[in-house]
């Protein structure tokens, strides 16, 4: 997803941080180091939306996501608002993103040292860089392919993309996201996969005749398939591709 496809929202009032802190997957006290990433699950632990937090004078923060989520994001914030000292805004910023030299004032992007740095202004646009590519490279899922309402943050990589902090506290769906991180191990998640060949986004992925999985965004003969890894092995297929995965890749 570009940065014109992102919303930038501006959370203010002496109590923004606060209001956070007791809604969203990560730390906000974090941002005195920098970019957050979070999300914001329901009350059953299924994903909302994911976002990027930065912070912004005055001790406000700026919250980035897709903007097709944007206007349910704002309702449901708007709902826990209640009399908490919180103004929720749409703003005119632009993302500008890019994987060479950081521009001063520039985020890097903590989900992974590959997708670069994030820089909020009044211009937005990228250098070019194959952002699928990279994507698929590092298995972060994406808004609306591979993040849908029936997904939970941890099978979606969540832990490993710094998305998710289990020492901070409660928050909206916490309860079952620290559940399933006390198992012993996830059944199912994404995972980065080869592909020779390709497959519309979707295709089910089988093992031996046996249903194992989905296969969703590719690049560069590289997949993100949700899989699952009591059933997934080195040699599957999706529709007419070949699916190779590795557990350790």
């Amino acid at each position: 997803m570009s940065g014109s496809d992102r919303t930038i929202l501006r959370i203010s009032g002496e109590e923004a941080r606060d209001f956070l802190q007791g809604l969203v997957t990560n730390d906000v006290r974090k941002l005195d180091d920098g970019l957050v990433y979070a999300a914001m699950l329901t009350p059953q632990g299924k994903y909302v939306a994911d976002f990027f937090l930065a912070p912004a004078p005055e001790g406000d923060v700026l919250l980035d996501v897709a903007s097709p989520l944007a206007a349910d994001l704002v309702k449901r914030l708007s709902l826990y608002k209640l009399r908490a000292k919180v103004e929720i805004a749409e703003t005119e910023l632009e993302v500008r993103r890019g994987t060479g030299p950081a521009p001063e004032g520039a985020f890097a992007d903590p989900r992974d040292p590959r997708l670069g740095w994030r820089l909020y202004g009044e211009e937005g646009g990228d250098d070019g860089s194959d952002w699928e590519a990279l994507r698929v490279a590092a298995c972060v899922p994406e808004t609306g392919i591979e993040l849908t309402p029936d997904s939970f943050i941890l099978e979606a990589g969540f832990e490993r993309l710094n998305g998710v902090d289990f020492r901070k506290g409660c928050y909206v769906g916490q309860e079952v996201t620290a559940r399933m991180h006390h198992k012993t191990a996830l059944r199912k998640g994404l995972a980065t996969v080869e592909v020779e060949g390709a497959a519309p986004v979707g295709t089910p992925i089988e093992a031996e005749g046996k249903a194992a999985g989905t296969l969703y965004s590719q690049a560069d003969g590289r997949g993100i398939a949700y899989l699952r890894y009591d059933r997934a092995g080195p040699e599957m297929t999706a529709g007419d591709a070949r699916v190779h995965w590795r557990p350790e890749a």
